[in-house]
């Protein structure tokens, strides 16, 4: 096996992307406060062509030099928006047509695993705080939500490696099938 030149993967460029048909999907950040976060949810929501990321509260925006280290100029390509209230967001996202799910454990809340997306439906996924998770009131605001089972000794899991396993698995519904 020989590894690919970046010059053999056919790349889309920026405006190709922008024209591109995109996943019918939003991801929310709800007060992540680490730019290198936000930079690698970017990147991440680039590879997989999400429609919009929507960065809330004390969440940074681009342009800045450390969402740039991991987002690796995915901010150039990625729609996204900045609300100072995610609760205001995702009440925008409802009045669109969107389904929220806020990701967090919560009671009765459904395994990644388990969720089946329906074919036409829009679908937003909110993903908290890397201390406190989706705040209450968002939760109490969301159509549902999703747990990805954990079975070591911590409660949670980084949020940017998090946003990538819930965006594979909405990817693998609508767009892999």
């Amino acid at each position: 096996m020989r590894k690919l030149k970046i010059t053999e993967m056919n790349r889309l460029n920026v405006e190709e992307f922008k024209e591109s048909d995109k996943m019918p999907l939003v991801v929310v950040l709800d007060n992540v406060r680490s730019l290198y976060n936000v930079g690698s949810v970017f990147r991440t929501c680039d590879a997989f062509r999400v429609e919009r990321l929507c960065l809330c509260g004390i969440t940074a925006q681009p342009p800045h030099t450390e969402i740039h280290k991991t987002a690796l100029g995915a901010e150039e390509s990625v729609d996204w928006l900045y609300f100072k209230d995610t609760l205001a967001c995702v009440k925008w996202l409802k009045d669109e047509g969107y389904t929220v799910m806020s990701i967090e454990q919560c009671e009765g809340s459904t395994l990644l695993q388990d969720f089946r997306v329906e074919v036409g439906q829009r679908y937003a996924v909110v993903m908290g705080n890397e201390v406190k998770g989706v705040q209450q009131a968002v939760i109490d605001e969301s159509d549902g939500c999703l747990e990805i089972p954990q079975f070591g000794t911590k409660h949670s899991m980084n949020v940017s490696v998090t946003t990538g396993m819930v965006i594979w698995e909405v990817a693998k519904q609508m767009m892999l099938c």
